[in-house]
């Protein structure tokens, strides 16, 4: 396998893990290990959350490959997945077709069925809301909103590609459905119902990856990662928050 051939199959798998939720590191090492498993000692990466940049710096035949990374989504199956593939091509002699046809399956993976996914969303919100002390009324309207805003997030993410939008949409629906649901007794407690609902929108995952990043010493990505995971935890409380202020403010409406 060329130079080239090699780098291009590093930084792929590199890139599927990136948009998948990887840490930055776990990306940096599998690009290297993959590289010096195949003679190249002179390789350096250096990951962010939004690019990727990889060079051969061995004399008189240096060779540098940037990747931009635009969106990022939380998919461990196939960081899973890439990870079996990289151990495969370090272990042996895998030619670049066959590498890149398997990468290209990876990446294309289908998802879960949109169905499932709501039903599943709607189940772990439930739960949640039991968790935190709601009683079985809340445990249904927290299942129905929840899958309600997550159809809402959907929506306005294929149309725009700011997070922001689309959580503070979500935050939003939530709260109006769980003050419309406990205003109308199907509810016993509107502040379990917003909690259990909202808990799919909480970034755990992308802050505990920051945090990860910072302990490994990527400063940058870390920080990036964490600053991240507020702004979401922000645009939660700013589409709560704005809900509950509106109906107790404006509208003059009691939420006990």
């Amino acid at each position: 396998m060329l130079k080239n051939e090699i780098l291009q199959v590093a930084i792929y798998s590199g890139e599927i893990m990136l948009k998948s939720g990887a840490e930055t590191y776990r990306v940096e090492d599998i690009i290297e290990r993959m590289c010096k498993s195949k003679g190249l000692d002179d390789v350096n990466s250096f990951v962010t959350p939004t690019g990727m940049f990889v060079s051969d710096n061995k004399t008189h035949e240096a060779t540098a490959i940037i990747k931009r990374v635009k969106n990022r989504k939380i998919d461990l199956d196939k960081i899973s997945q890439v990870n079996n593939f990289a151990r495969s091509f370090i272990s042996g002699d895998m030619p670049y077709e066959d590498a890149v046809e398997r990468l290209n399956r990876i990446d294309n993976t289908p998802k879960f069925h949109p169905v499932i996914t709501l039903l599943l969303t709607g189940l772990a919100s439930a739960f949640f809301t039991l968790l935190f002390g709601g009683m079985f009324p809340d445990f249904i309207a927290a299942f129905f909103i929840s899958m309600i805003s997550i159809g809402v997030f959907w929506s306005i993410d294929r149309l725009s590609d700011t997070q922001f939008l689309s959580t503070t949409a979500s935050s939003v629906v939530i709260s109006i459905c769980s003050i419309l649901s406990y205003k109308m007794g199907l509810g016993t407690s509107f502040d379990m119902i917003i909690v259990g609902a909202v808990m799919p929108l909480v970034p755990g995952v992308a802050l505990t990856n920051g945090i990860r990043d910072l302990i490994s010493g990527d400063i940058l990505s870390g920080i990036a990662r964490v600053f991240e995971a507020v702004m979401i935890a922000v645009s939660i409380a700013v589409g709560v928050g704005s809900v509950l202020g509106f109906w107790t403010g404006i509208m003059g409406g009691s939420l006990i």
